[in-house]
């Protein structure tokens, strides 16, 4: 399910930059002599492979090798790796034969799969070319979990799964979002013609019995259904099963949060940190929330560190989807939560461009055996900042709608500055904050300026190496998106 608390999901990226970029971590690129990386996935005339498969392109096709180097690393499978240790933990709280667990599935799905099968409207801007990496017109690199929803319901293998999965977003830079970030979704079913005497209420009742207690402190003020905020839908669904279907989703979440902030906790206490060392029971609050393809729904949050703190979003499963999925007897709930937004939290790291590194002082931190609790990053080293402005024209005075590649203001969209940003700096450039929007009074013509905070994570940046770098995105700036420098 598409739904994450916090709107748009943390987003990590991969740092194997191709010839003249910088990678993430001690190896990867070649910009100071340093071996590259062998990636399965490239990009040349006509066609695209993707870690061993080929896709025709054409005029949609924008995703660059920056972006399809990355699709073998698979972060969530790479043993000792934090965005791993996360995934087999929540899993641990959803075990089989009841769940299966989906995370081998492949990133290039059909724009039938990603889109059209969840009912995205066809002017939705997640559709757009620069929200989402297209292969080719009908085709793109999944820019969620729920790409593989219908299809994981049409299969019908359990009664519950979850989906585990690197997904590709274009969108800002900063130390919370990247273009690849991973999602996790999970779900739970029961089948009126499978459940005893059709009576699904007293089934999943009977199978709330099973799920492990808890003495967190839990706000959840609200009505289960609430005809504005939080409909029933009542063509499909009675009160009894909702009200059933609603307390084993909220029991079953609860115990995801107590696995991960107990850990969380005891990891605090063996770093020392008095602020949560607290023995009071962990609090949570369920808040009425609205996605389009749940209803009831909630955000659940986390009370941490003196703040709420949004994990998951959740609730009962809009039925069309299992009607569609040619299923309609079925019903149950789902929830949505993004793996690096847990893991920072958990392992406390500070920079989502951590989890792609390959430096063995960041890697070595961590580890999944059972005999090992989970430790807080503890950082190597603090490299110096190096701020550089940008600053152009756009060629037209209109209002900026998005969705070209050239600079006139109708066309221009501000993930294009990033795309190109990020192409040459790679993991070198820590943020990218528009610092400036003016319009000529007399002329009418538009003018931005970007702030790029050029900062290496392992090592520091020299200002000539900054240079070289800015200089290359100015001219790509005018190659790419023919703005006026000023």
């Amino acid at each position: 399910m598409r739904l994450l608390a916090t709107g748009r999901a943390l987003r990590a990226a991969n740092g194997q930059w191709r010839h003249g970029h910088v990678a993430a971590g001690v190896v990867g690129g070649d910009f100071h002599g340093k071996r590259r990386h062998q990636s399965t996935s490239t990009s040349i005339e006509n066609q695209i492979e993707v870690d061993g498969k080929t896709y025709a392109t054409d005029n949609w096709t924008n995703t660059p090798s920056t972006i399809l180097s990355a699709v073998p690393r698979r972060l969530h499978h790479q043993p000792n790796h934090p965005i791993s240790i996360t995934r087999e933990l929540i899993e641990s709280r959803f075990p089989g034969p009841t769940y299966k667990h989906h995370n081998t599935l492949f990133p290039v799905v059909s724009v039938a799969q990603n889109f059209d099968s969840l009912g995205f409207p066809a002017d939705h801007p997640g559709r757009s070319r620069t929200d989402t990496y297209y292969i080719n017109k009908s085709t793109v690199l999944r820019t969620h979990t729920s790409a593989h929803q219908a299809d994981t319901f049409r299969a019908n293998q359990s009664e519950g799964f979850t989906i585990s999965a690197d997904v590709y977003r274009r969108d800002a830079i900063d130390r919370s979002h990247y273009p690849i970030f991973h999602q996790m979704e999970g779900a739970r079913m029961w089948d009126r013609k499978k459940v005893p005497g059709g009576d699904v209420a007293k089934a999943v009742w009977q199978d709330l019995e099973s799920l492990p207690k808890h003495d967190m402190h839990v706000e959840d003020p609200n009505p289960t259904i609430h005809p504005e905020r939080n409909p029933l839908q009542a063509e499909h669904h009675n009160v009894e099963e909702v009200e059933a279907i609603a307390a084993h989703l909220k029991k079953s979440l609860e115990g995801v949060v107590v696995e991960i902030f107990s850990k969380a906790r005891q990891a605090a206490i063996a770093a020392g940190d008095t602020s949560v060392a607290s023995e009071e029971p962990l609090r949570v609050r369920w808040i009425e929330a609205y996605f389009p393809f749940t209803s009831p729904s909630w955000e659940l949050e986390v009370f941490w560190q003196d703040d709420w703190l949004e994990l998951l979003g959740c609730g009962v499963v809009k039925q069309d989807l299992f009607i569609d999925s040619g299923v309609p007897d079925q019903l149950g709930w789902a929830f949505g939560v993004g793996l690096e937004r847990v893991a920072m939290l958990l392992f406390s790291i500070p920079d989502i461009r951590l989890f792609w590194s390959q430096d063995p002082r960041f890697l070595s931190q961590f580890s999944s055996s059972p005999s090992k609790a989970i430790s807080r990053f503890v950082p190597f080293s603090k490299y110096p900042t190096c701020y550089k402005d940008v600053a152009f024209w756009l060629r037209s005075s209109s209002n900026s709608a998005g969705g070209g590649l050239r600079s006139n203001s109708q066309d221009f969209h501000e993930n294009d500055v990033m795309e190109i940003v990020r192409d040459v700096g790679g993991d070198l450039v820590e943020d990218v904050k528009l610092v400036d929007d003016f319009t000529h009074p007399k002329t009418g013509r538009k003018s931005l300026c970007y702030r790029i905070n050029y900062r290496s994570l392992e090592r520091t940046l020299k200002n000539e190496e900054a240079n070289e770098l800015h200089e290359l995105v100015r001219s790509r700036l005018v190659e790419k998106m023919g703005v006026e420098l000023r």
